[in-house]
């Protein structure tokens, strides 16, 4: 008898071809998203935009002009507000740089030293004293606006810079106390042990350890600081009378006038000119302000 024949075995079965997702959906999604994004930075542009064409145009085309394109380009509104207010704009930018750089000093030299001693000494009342401290950044100013005006007011600092700088000396912003005092916790008490080893104190450690490593958070607080006086407004109108002392918020209300008119013109072409220090301060610092808030505060 013959042998039987002998099926061939059946062939693996392939594996289904994966299923590729349509890109076109991707893309489109893509699309959709950067045009959310580029219309929600038209809207918040659209001020400082406006505020540009309105300092190339008449007074009389400010508010009766709808297009920001100026119709006629009135360049002299740069000229009168530079010398328009009584005194030249650039003494107002010469006094807000003088407050702004004494209150960052102070900021810096205060409120590292505070943070210093909370995140690395043991003291009686510690942590009662840093809750106080943070319950501070929940005080609204104006509930302390008046003890201030009387203190500052004894001293005979009223009309000067005194009120707007000496307090930053003080350690008086606590937000950036518990900036610092995260970003000291960081940082490993072994280098500290290691430096008393080799016989350091505790300001040496202060200044060779410590204040190196937290770079990042002290740039945090030198642009915060600098931005936030820069721009302050309420605290100078407070203490300041004399217009030789204005500061920039206070020179550009001296284009309003309620009797004689207004120099709208006038007040929008120093207020462009009133953005670069802020906008340089940004720019060079952008990437070190980006560093210190993702490292401060994030470890414990």
């Amino acid at each position: 008898m013959s042998a039987p024949a002998i099926a061939p075995a059946p062939a693996p079965a392939s594996a289904p071809a994966p299923v590729k997702k349509p890109r076109a959906g991707i893309a489109g999604r893509r699309i959709l998203v950067h045009t959310v994004l580029i219309g929600v930075a038209l809207v918040m542009l659209y001020p400082l935009m406006w505020m540009v064409s309105s300092s190339l145009k008449p007074d009389q085309d400010i508010f009766t002009q709808i297009g920001l394109w100026p119709k006629h380009f009135h360049l002299q509104n740069y000229a009168k507000g530079w010398s328009g207010s009584g005194n030249s704009f650039s003494l107002y930018l010469i006094n807000s740089l003088a407050v702004t750089i004494g209150a960052v000093i102070g900021n810096v030299i205060s409120c590292s030293l505070a943070a210093y001693a909370f995140a690395r000494f043991e003291f009686r009342g510690k942590k009662i004293w840093f809750g106080l401290m943070l319950g501070t950044m929940m005080l609204p100013m104006q509930a302390t606006l008046i003890p201030q005006y009387t203190l500052f007011f004894n001293l005979n600092w009223i009309n000067t810079f005194l009120p707007l700088i000496v307090p930053k000396f003080l350690a008086t912003d606590a937000f950036f106390i518990f900036l610092m005092v995260q970003f000291i916790r960081s940082i490993p008490r072994e280098l500290d042990q290691a430096a008393m080893m080799d016989g350091a104190n505790p300001g040496q450690i202060y200044l060779r350890i410590i204040l190196p490593l937290m770079r990042p958070a002290l740039v945090t607080t030198t642009i915060f600081t600098f931005i936030w006086t820069y721009d302050d407004f309420f605290s100078q109108l407070v203490y300041l009378s004399d217009n030789s002392k204005f500061t920039v918020p206070l020179g550009l209300t001296l284009f309003l006038d309620k009797t004689s008119g207004s120099s709208y013109g006038a007040m929008f072409a120093m207020s462009v000119l009133a953005l670069a220090p802020t906008l340089i301060c940004f720019l060079v610092f952008q990437k070190r302000l980006v560093e210190g808030m993702a490292t401060s505060g994030m470890k414990g």
